[in-house]
């Protein structure tokens, strides 16, 4: 059975920032299925642009999270909670982006009154192989007009 896991980042403040950072390691290749924003910081209607982007060095820094199992008998993810964004770790709300050159792998836009969902087909599906020299970031490329409250994410599982 696949092992799934969460990179949860809820209640932070947002900005023309890295909000969710994943970066295979030297073990698993990473599947990432589900990304998701959302705000409950204002009732404005807003447009938001977002993006998942691959980086490579220097990558974000960042605040550093565990990622959580979605299936309680699983053993912990091979990833592990990190402020650099260095190789089998993960981080969320980056205080700095890095010089690291991004490149854009899906972009699109959103009212936030909605939030943004994106669970691709199984086509679709974004593959980060184990070793790669770079890692998944959801980036907001502009500042939303409300920055409270903000809940962020990304959904992977790891493949042998």
């Amino acid at each position: 059975m696949a092992r799934e896991y969460n990179v949860l980042a809820t209640n932070v403040t947002a900005g023309a920032i890295t909000m969710v950072f994943v970066n295979p390691g030297t073990t698993a290749t990473l599947e990432f299925l589900r990304a998701w924003l959302s705000q409950a910081g204002s009732a404005t209607s807003a447009q938001q642009r977002c993006q998942l982007s691959t980086q490579v060095t220097a990558f974000p820094t960042l605040t550093t999270i565990t990622p959580s199992k979605t299936k309680l008998l699983d053993p912990a993810s091979v990833i592990v909670g990190g402020t650099t964004g260095a190789a089998g770790t993960s981080g969320i709300v980056a205080s700095a982006e890095g010089a690291g050159g991004k490149s854009v792998v899906y972009s699109d836009s959103f009212n936030v009154l909605n939030g943004w969902l994106w669970v691709p087909t199984p086509v679709d599906t974004i593959m980060m192989n184990a070793s790669a020299a770079s890692g998944l970031g959801l980036f907001l490329p502009a500042a939303p007009t409300s920055a409270v409250n903000w809940t962020a994410g990304m959904t992977y599982r790891e493949l042998g």
